[in-house]
């Protein structure tokens, strides 16, 4: 959906440089039709590291189980088998203005799958402006358009009033599901 919403409207909150939100975006389609998907920057939902972050692990092998864990996820879920983008994690900062601009035009959820098939289907880091407006084409976004747009002030407020939106709602990581009274399973 396009535009502004309220605060019970039915969410499914993202962040582009999450695999797990990646994975439940792909079963979002199909377990919550109808729901209103809404970029948001997970770095600014919690006060303190979550495991969503890919940095807050202890030791490299912790780490290591964590990304097998997603891996099997996608694998049950017949998705194409995950290619890690170099770097990871990456800075999701234009790619989510991007995807902020994406909503503000009707285009959300086709760029949001685009832009996470670029990073975990072909391994390719969305800190890369390129990548990004690879997916935006996908989408039949222009570049010139989707370049300019992630450096507005409207969409740069949208984007910090979305992440307060779902912080406001509980969310502290993503992904995140608000079915209009509380949040569930995503």
């Amino acid at each position: 959906m396009a535009g502004s919403s309220t605060a019970d409207a039915p969410a499914f909150f993202f962040d582009l440089a999450s695999p797990t939100a990646y994975v439940a975006a792909e079963r979002a389609l199909r377990d919550h039709p109808g729901v209103e998907w809404v970029p948001v920057l997970a770095r600014g939902l919690g006060s303190q590291p979550s495991a969503e972050s890919w940095e807050s692990f202890r030791c490299a092998e912790e780490r290591d189980i964590a990304l097998a864990q997603v891996e099997r996820m996608a694998a049950q879920q017949g998705l194409q088998r995950l290619r890690w983008p170099d770097p990871f994690p990456f800075d999701s900062l234009f790619a989510m203005r991007v995807a902020t601009y994406a909503k503000q035009i009707g285009r959300t959820v086709a760029f949001a799958l685009a832009a996470y098939r670029q990073a975990f289907a072909g391994g390719r880091s969305l800190a890369d402006p390129d990548n990004v407006v690879i997916a935006a084409a996908a989408c039949e976004m222009h570049p010139a358009a989707v370049l300019k747009a992630a450096e507005l002030r409207g969409v740069r407020d949208a984007l910090d009033a979305a992440t307060a939106r779902a912080a406001a709602l509980g969310v502290r990581d993503v992904p995140a599901v608000w079915d209009g009274e509380r949040l569930v399973a995503a």
